[in-house]
Protein backbone atom coordinates (compact mmCIF):
# COMPACT_ATOMS: atom_id res chain seq x y z
CA UNK A 1 0.00 0.00 0.00
CA UNK A 2 2.96 2.27 1.06
CA UNK A 3 4.54 1.73 -2.93
CA UNK A 4 0.84 3.18 -4.13
CA UNK A 5 0.09 5.93 -1.43
CA UNK A 6 0.58 8.98 -4.02
CA UNK A 7 -1.38 6.67 -6.83
CA UNK A 8 -4.08 6.34 -3.95
CA UNK A 9 -4.34 9.55 -3.14
CA UNK A 10 -4.83 11.00 -6.83
CA UNK A 11 -7.47 9.04 -8.01
CA UNK A 12 -9.17 9.69 -4.64
CA UNK A 13 -8.71 13.81 -5.80
CA UNK A 14 -9.51 13.10 -9.50
CA UNK A 15 -12.90 10.79 -8.72
CA UNK A 16 -13.74 13.08 -5.72
CA UNK A 17 -13.66 16.01 -8.10
CA UNK A 18 -15.67 14.67 -10.50
CA UNK A 19 -18.17 13.50 -8.02
CA UNK A 20 -18.46 16.95 -6.66
CA UNK A 21 -18.86 18.22 -9.83
CA UNK A 22 -21.84 16.24 -10.72
CA UNK A 23 -23.45 16.41 -7.04
CA UNK A 24 -22.64 20.16 -7.18
CA UNK A 25 -24.50 20.03 -10.77
CA UNK A 26 -27.56 18.11 -10.36
CA UNK A 27 -28.41 17.88 -6.61
CA UNK A 28 -28.42 20.67 -3.69
CA UNK A 29 -25.23 19.29 -2.57
CA UNK A 30 -23.10 22.13 -4.29
CA UNK A 31 -19.48 22.52 -3.32
CA UNK A 32 -18.77 22.57 -6.79
CA UNK A 33 -20.46 23.99 -9.74
CA UNK A 34 -19.79 24.26 -13.20
CA UNK A 35 -16.95 22.70 -15.05
CA UNK A 36 -13.37 23.09 -15.02
CA UNK A 37 -12.92 25.83 -17.52
CA UNK A 38 -15.07 27.76 -14.55
CA UNK A 39 -16.52 27.01 -11.39
CA UNK A 40 -17.87 28.14 -8.24
CA UNK A 41 -17.31 26.50 -4.65
CA UNK A 42 -19.77 26.85 -2.22
CA UNK A 43 -21.65 29.30 -4.84
CA UNK A 44 -19.71 32.20 -4.01
CA UNK A 45 -15.88 32.07 -4.52
CA UNK A 46 -15.21 31.65 -8.77
CA UNK A 47 -11.87 29.32 -10.37
CA UNK A 48 -11.52 29.47 -13.58
CA UNK A 49 -8.92 28.17 -16.07
CA UNK A 50 -6.48 30.94 -16.23
CA UNK A 51 -4.94 29.94 -20.28
CA UNK A 52 -8.93 29.66 -21.61
CA UNK A 53 -9.21 33.23 -20.03
CA UNK A 54 -6.34 34.22 -21.78
CA UNK A 55 -7.26 32.78 -25.10
CA UNK A 56 -10.94 34.57 -24.27
CA UNK A 57 -9.03 37.60 -23.67
CA UNK A 58 -7.45 37.02 -27.41
CA UNK A 59 -10.26 36.01 -28.93
CA UNK A 60 -11.67 40.25 -28.35
CA UNK A 61 -13.71 38.99 -25.20
CA UNK A 62 -15.23 40.35 -22.65
CA UNK A 63 -14.17 38.20 -19.46
CA UNK A 64 -16.21 39.41 -16.30
CA UNK A 65 -14.65 40.63 -13.29
CA UNK A 66 -15.55 37.15 -11.45
CA UNK A 67 -13.88 35.27 -14.06
CA UNK A 68 -10.79 37.19 -13.62
CA UNK A 69 -10.50 37.08 -10.06
CA UNK A 70 -11.06 33.00 -10.61
CA UNK A 71 -7.96 33.15 -12.68
CA UNK A 72 -5.94 35.13 -10.37
CA UNK A 73 -6.93 32.64 -7.51
CA UNK A 74 -5.67 29.69 -9.72
CA UNK A 75 -2.50 31.04 -11.01
CA UNK A 76 -1.43 31.88 -7.58
CA UNK A 77 -2.42 28.24 -6.51
CA UNK A 78 -0.75 26.11 -8.88
CA UNK A 79 2.15 28.76 -9.44
CA UNK A 80 3.06 29.36 -5.64
CA UNK A 81 1.90 26.71 -3.68
CA UNK A 82 1.63 22.78 -5.27
CA UNK A 83 3.34 23.60 -9.18
CA UNK A 84 2.04 21.35 -11.71
CA UNK A 85 0.35 19.00 -9.75
CA UNK A 86 -3.11 19.56 -12.06
CA UNK A 87 -1.64 17.82 -14.31
CA UNK A 88 -1.68 14.60 -12.29
CA UNK A 89 -4.21 15.34 -9.65
CA UNK A 90 -7.22 16.71 -11.35
CA UNK A 91 -7.27 16.57 -15.07
CA UNK A 92 -9.45 13.93 -16.10
CA UNK A 93 -7.59 12.87 -19.09
CA UNK A 94 -4.65 11.95 -16.47
CA UNK A 95 -7.08 9.00 -15.75
CA UNK A 96 -6.87 7.99 -19.71
CA UNK A 97 -3.08 8.42 -20.53
CA UNK A 98 -2.26 6.74 -16.86
CA UNK A 99 -4.55 3.50 -18.25
CA UNK A 100 -3.01 3.65 -21.99
CA UNK A 101 0.91 3.85 -20.21
CA UNK A 102 -0.22 0.79 -17.96
CA UNK A 103 -1.27 -1.51 -21.27
CA UNK A 104 1.92 -0.29 -22.97
CA UNK A 105 3.43 -2.16 -19.59
CA UNK A 106 1.71 -5.42 -19.74
CA UNK A 107 1.31 -5.89 -23.30
CA UNK A 108 5.11 -5.13 -24.31
CA UNK A 109 4.39 -2.39 -25.95
CA UNK A 110 7.02 -0.26 -23.93
CA UNK A 111 9.96 -2.08 -25.33
CA UNK A 112 8.74 -1.39 -28.92
CA UNK A 113 9.59 2.57 -28.00
CA UNK A 114 7.88 5.31 -30.06
CA UNK A 115 6.50 5.02 -33.22
CA UNK A 116 6.95 8.94 -33.73
CA UNK A 117 9.75 11.20 -32.27
CA UNK A 118 7.46 14.32 -30.50
CA UNK A 119 9.82 17.06 -28.82
CA UNK A 120 8.97 18.58 -25.39
CA UNK A 121 8.49 22.05 -26.85
CA UNK A 122 6.14 20.77 -29.36
CA UNK A 123 3.46 21.70 -26.41
CA UNK A 124 5.15 25.13 -26.30
CA UNK A 125 4.55 25.96 -29.52
CA UNK A 126 0.86 24.47 -29.17
CA UNK A 127 0.78 26.77 -26.12
CA UNK A 128 1.18 29.64 -28.43
CA UNK A 129 -0.67 28.98 -31.58
CA UNK A 130 -3.62 28.14 -29.78
CA UNK A 131 -3.76 32.43 -28.24
CA UNK A 132 -2.93 32.87 -31.94
CA UNK A 133 -5.54 31.00 -33.83
CA UNK A 134 -7.57 33.03 -30.96
CA UNK A 135 -6.95 36.39 -31.91
CA UNK A 136 -7.75 35.03 -35.56
CA UNK A 137 -10.47 33.01 -35.48
CA UNK A 138 -12.44 35.08 -32.71
CA UNK A 139 -13.23 31.91 -30.62
CA UNK A 140 -11.10 30.23 -27.63
CA UNK A 141 -9.43 27.67 -30.01
CA UNK A 142 -7.77 24.97 -28.11
CA UNK A 143 -10.99 25.37 -25.84
CA UNK A 144 -13.13 24.71 -28.47
CA UNK A 145 -11.21 21.22 -29.05
CA UNK A 146 -9.75 20.22 -25.70
CA UNK A 147 -10.47 16.77 -25.03
CA UNK A 148 -9.68 17.84 -21.39
CA UNK A 149 -12.74 19.94 -21.41
CA UNK A 150 -14.58 17.33 -23.51
CA UNK A 151 -14.14 14.74 -21.53
CA UNK A 152 -14.65 16.61 -18.31
CA UNK A 153 -18.25 18.35 -19.37
CA UNK A 154 -19.16 14.79 -20.71
CA UNK A 155 -18.79 13.24 -17.60
CA UNK A 156 -20.88 15.80 -16.03
CA UNK A 157 -23.53 16.51 -18.58
CA UNK A 158 -22.83 13.60 -21.33
CA UNK A 159 -20.35 12.73 -23.06
CA UNK A 160 -22.05 12.38 -27.08
CA UNK A 161 -19.22 12.75 -29.64
CA UNK A 162 -16.39 14.23 -26.84
CA UNK A 163 -15.33 10.19 -26.90
CA UNK A 164 -13.77 10.34 -29.82
CA UNK A 165 -11.27 13.32 -28.99
CA UNK A 166 -10.43 10.98 -25.74
CA UNK A 167 -10.03 7.91 -27.87
CA UNK A 168 -7.71 9.38 -29.88
CA UNK A 169 -5.75 10.84 -26.69
CA UNK A 170 -6.02 7.31 -25.34
CA UNK A 171 -5.06 5.36 -28.87
CA UNK A 172 -1.95 7.94 -29.13
CA UNK A 173 -0.82 7.44 -25.67
CA UNK A 174 -1.02 3.50 -26.43
CA UNK A 175 0.34 3.30 -29.90
CA UNK A 176 1.99 5.97 -31.02
CA UNK A 177 3.91 7.18 -28.09
CA UNK A 178 4.63 6.96 -24.02
CA UNK A 179 3.15 10.93 -22.84
CA UNK A 180 1.79 11.66 -26.24
CA UNK A 181 -0.66 13.74 -24.99
CA UNK A 182 0.38 15.09 -21.60
CA UNK A 183 3.79 15.16 -22.37
CA UNK A 184 4.23 16.53 -25.66
CA UNK A 185 0.97 17.71 -27.00
CA UNK A 186 -1.33 19.23 -24.50
CA UNK A 187 -0.81 23.56 -24.59
CA UNK A 188 -2.53 23.72 -20.78
CA UNK A 189 0.58 21.43 -19.62
CA UNK A 190 2.92 23.80 -20.65
CA UNK A 191 0.74 26.86 -19.44
CA UNK A 192 1.12 25.22 -15.73
CA UNK A 193 4.68 24.05 -16.48
CA UNK A 194 5.46 27.93 -17.27
CA UNK A 195 3.72 29.03 -13.85
CA UNK A 196 5.38 26.64 -11.65
CA UNK A 197 8.67 26.35 -11.50
CA UNK A 198 8.74 28.43 -8.34
CA UNK A 199 6.01 26.59 -6.58
CA UNK A 200 6.91 25.91 -3.17
CA UNK A 201 5.64 22.02 -3.48
CA UNK A 202 9.03 20.11 -4.85
CA UNK A 203 10.73 16.58 -5.06
CA UNK A 204 14.16 16.30 -2.83
CA UNK A 205 16.66 14.43 -3.88
CA UNK A 206 19.21 12.48 -1.37
CA UNK A 207 22.32 11.39 -3.52
CA UNK A 208 24.19 10.06 -0.35
CA UNK A 209 20.77 7.10 -0.42
CA UNK A 210 20.93 6.60 -3.81
CA UNK A 211 22.00 3.39 -5.56
CA UNK A 212 21.21 4.54 -8.90
CA UNK A 213 19.07 1.96 -9.65
CA UNK A 214 17.30 4.57 -11.93
CA UNK A 215 13.66 3.20 -11.30
CA UNK A 216 12.45 6.52 -11.05
CA UNK A 217 13.34 7.49 -13.95
CA UNK A 218 11.39 4.50 -15.71
CA UNK A 219 8.67 5.34 -13.98
CA UNK A 220 8.69 9.34 -13.92
CA UNK A 221 6.44 10.75 -17.08
CA UNK A 222 8.52 13.72 -17.44
CA UNK A 223 11.53 11.70 -16.99
CA UNK A 224 13.82 14.67 -18.20
CA UNK A 225 13.17 16.85 -15.08
CA UNK A 226 15.28 13.84 -13.05
CA UNK A 227 18.68 15.79 -14.57
CA UNK A 228 20.07 15.64 -10.61
CA UNK A 229 19.71 12.33 -9.95
CA UNK A 230 23.03 10.33 -9.24
CA UNK A 231 24.60 13.41 -9.52
CA UNK A 232 24.34 15.96 -6.77
CA UNK A 233 22.11 16.50 -3.42
CA UNK A 234 19.16 19.31 -4.49
CA UNK A 235 15.56 19.07 -5.59
CA UNK A 236 13.42 18.85 -8.80
CA UNK A 237 12.93 22.60 -9.37
CA UNK A 238 11.53 22.38 -13.06
CA UNK A 239 8.13 23.69 -13.89
CA UNK A 240 7.67 20.47 -15.97
CA UNK A 241 7.83 18.23 -12.84
CA UNK A 242 4.02 16.72 -11.84
CA UNK A 243 4.32 16.15 -8.41
CA UNK A 244 2.70 12.90 -9.23
CA UNK A 245 4.82 11.08 -6.62
CA UNK A 246 5.46 7.98 -8.88
CA UNK A 247 8.92 8.23 -8.34
CA UNK A 248 9.09 8.91 -4.64
CA UNK A 249 6.85 5.40 -4.69
CA UNK A 250 9.35 3.24 -6.69
CA UNK A 251 12.43 4.24 -5.01
CA UNK A 252 13.03 1.53 -2.50
CA UNK A 253 16.49 3.82 -0.91
CA UNK A 254 14.04 6.67 0.20
CA UNK A 255 16.21 9.33 -1.72
CA UNK A 256 13.19 10.57 -2.54
CA UNK A 257 10.58 12.45 -1.19
CA UNK A 258 8.31 15.85 -0.98
CA UNK A 259 9.84 18.62 0.68
CA UNK A 260 7.36 19.99 2.98
CA UNK A 261 8.53 18.42 6.07
CA UNK A 262 11.93 20.07 5.63
CA UNK A 263 9.80 24.02 5.12
CA UNK A 264 7.86 23.15 8.29
CA UNK A 265 11.34 22.39 10.12
CA UNK A 266 12.82 25.43 9.08
CA UNK A 267 9.54 27.57 9.64
CA UNK A 268 9.83 26.22 13.18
Amino acid sequence: MQKYRYLLLRRIVQIGLLALYVLGNYTSFKILQGNLSSSLVFGVIPLSDPYAILQLLCAGGIVGANALVGALLILLFYGLLVGRAYCAYVCPINLVTDFASFLRRILGLEALGNLIYLKNSLRYVLLILGLLLSFLFGIAAFEAISPIAMLHRGIIFGLGFGFLSVLVVFLLDLFVAKGAFCGHICPLGAFYSLISRFAILKVKYDLESCTHCMECKKICPQKQVLGIIGKENGTINSGECTRCGRCIEVCGDNALSFNLLDLLKEKR
